[in-house]
């Protein structure tokens, strides 16, 4: 979480919601009606509450470990599930569950295209029956610094990506979460440029750690996580891990995200997990993990250094944020 924490371990509104939505709060609370009641608060410190759906969900879930690679143990199910970033659904990052509870994620197409040689459209159950989503477990680090462990399934982009073959001229990939205000009633606030977008370097979406999610905890993936298929890159910061894709194009130039356009100075196209470069309104060298106290040393490239940081050789990670 975010530096200023009182003594009973809960910090301040705008210090966990990007500043421009965290002072237009009356007027998201206006346009969200039932799904927000009072202020826009949340603790990284104690459990978090559990919805009704959260209890079937976990009830039957499970992962092949208890850690992940560096020993860090998973993040309790009803904690994934019912702390959620996305934005579409709710501000509030506690009733994302509840607002997204009647999402309708079947039927669902994935449509890949932009320099490609074969463009194509996929159904989603068609991708899980084609690359069989494996359990891979990554830690998740949000730029609030607060992070989790979560065992996610999942299937490396990279083999979507050239079933559709990538031509020579194709530098970056452009990704792009369905857009329907019915259904995601956060749509309706103009807050955000909606739908959400986000983008790679080629080699960073065709790297082996870059995966597309349809899971975790060894289930589908429930509608708050992103459903039915999200982008998940563990060395990076949240914000880059697109949700409910619904587009991905292949471009020459690169993408201008959502977040580049709504707060520039904060959310640099790289996104890559670096201690040393504080956000603007707290700092990254220390992170929390969801359901603990203790707080520890934010890790280069998020712990992944060893496998990722070839992708940057050359480069200035305090400029390129």
């Amino acid at each position: 979480m975010g530096e200023g924490e009182n003594l009973m371990g809960k910090i301040h509104s705008h210090e966990i919601t990007p500043e421009h939505i965290y002072f237009s709060r009356r007027k998201f609370i206006a346009g969200m009606g039932a799904l927000v009641a009072g202020t826009i608060l949340s603790s990284a410190c104690r459990p978090q509450k559990i919805t009704p759906e959260g209890t079937g969900f976990c009830a039957g879930a499970a992962a092949s470990a208890s850690t992940d690679e560096l020993g860090a143990k998973l993040t309790p199910c009803n904690d994934v599930i019912n702390y959620n970033n996305f934005y579409e659904f709710s501000f509030d990052k506690e009733d994302v569950g509840d607002a997204a509870k009647n999402f309708k994620t079947s039927p669902w197409t994935v449509t890949v295209g932009g320099m490609v040689n074969k463009p194509r459209t996929f159904d989603i159950d068609e991708l899980v029956r084609r690359f069989s989503p494996e359990e891979r477990i990554y830690r998740m680090r949000c730029v609030e610094a607060w992070s989790m462990v979560i065992p996610w399934l999942g299937f490396p982009l990279g083999k979507l990506l050239k079933e559709v073959e990538p031509q020579s001229r194709a530098k970056y990939v452009r990704f792009e979460t369905l857009y329907n205000p019915e259904q995601m009633p956060g749509q309706k606030i103009d807050l955000l440029a909606w739908p959400y977008v986000e983008g790679l370097r080629l080699d960073e979406a065709m790297y082996n750690l870059t995966i597309l999610s349809t899971g975790l905890y060894g289930k589908p993936l429930p509608a708050q996580n992103g459903a039915p298929v999200r982008l998940v890159l563990p060395w990076k910061y949240g914000f880059k891990n697109i949700k409910s894709i619904v587009k991905i194009d292949l471009v020459e130039e690169m993408p201008v995200s959502t977040w580049a356009v709504a707060q520039p100075q904060e959310y640099g196209f790289y996104a890559n997990v670096n201690p040393e470069v504080d956000h603007p309104r707290w700092s990254q060298a220390s992170e929390r993990r969801i359901g603990e106290l203790a707080r520890a040393k934010t890790l280069m490239l998020n712990g992944y250094g060893n496998e990722v940081a070839q992708l940057y050789t050359g480069m200035d990670l305090t400029k390129f944020y």
